[in-house]
């Protein structure tokens, strides 16, 4: 059902908006028109992602744990309500020595 009462088909609920807005054939052509004739990427805003770490960009290091060392790592991260990334960088800038 509808905010005012009337009820909707599966397939009128299927083609809307996240913002729930009726996606029509004038929607998709005024949006096609739109896209283009190209957006000014100086005008778009950043979205989410990850903080940057350090002086540039992160590298994905794996590392294998045995499950004892593992454990540790995870108790030692709920405990300072942290993440097991965060405990790992950690530990390793005390042990060498990097601020």
């Amino acid at each position: 059902m509808t905010p005012n009462g009337t009820t909707m088909s599966t397939d009128e609920n299927e083609h809307r908006t996240s913002g729930g807005v009726p996606v029509t054939d004038e929607l998709v052509q005024q949006l096609a028109d739109e896209a283009e004739g190209g957006y000014d990427t100086t005008v778009l805003r950043r979205r989410g992602g990850r903080r940057p770490l350090g002086s540039g960009p992160a590298d994905v290091v794996p590392v294998r744990l045995d499950p004892e060392l593992r454990a540790a790592l995870t108790a030692r991260a709920e405990a300072e309500h942290t993440s097991a990334s965060d405990v790992i960088r950690q530990a390793l800038r005390a042990w060498l020595d990097v601020a």
